[in-house]
């Protein structure tokens, strides 16, 4: 596998998009709690980064993925798909990936 050195300007991408995704996660931070659905989540990461941050959530329609997010919940390994059927429960612990 090559190794590819990035430009200063491929640098200062990643960084930009570093600092998109951990807004997100700072907003989503409040909304974590019992009751909440992984799909509540999920929508209001979307409307965050297409409406806030004016960006595109580029988890959605990537290999026919249908989310802005990757949910898991507890023991369940990442790249879960966000559902209205998942209530989080107190003391649920969550993970989150996604890409702006």
């Amino acid at each position: 596998m090559a190794v590819t050195l990035k430009t200063p300007e491929d640098i200062q991408g990643v960084r930009v998009a570093g600092q998109l995704a951990a807004e997100v996660l700072a907003m989503l931070k409040e909304h974590v709690k019992p009751g909440v659905t992984t799909e509540d989540l999920d929508r209001l990461a979307y409307e965050h980064i297409v409406n806030v941050q004016k960006a595109t959530p580029a988890n959605v329609g990537y290999n026919g993925f249908p989310k802005t997010l990757c949910t898991s919940v507890n023991h369940v390994i990442c790249h879960g798909i966000p559902s209205p059927g998942k209530l989080l429960k107190d003391g649920d612990i969550i993970n989150f990936r996604f890409n702006v």
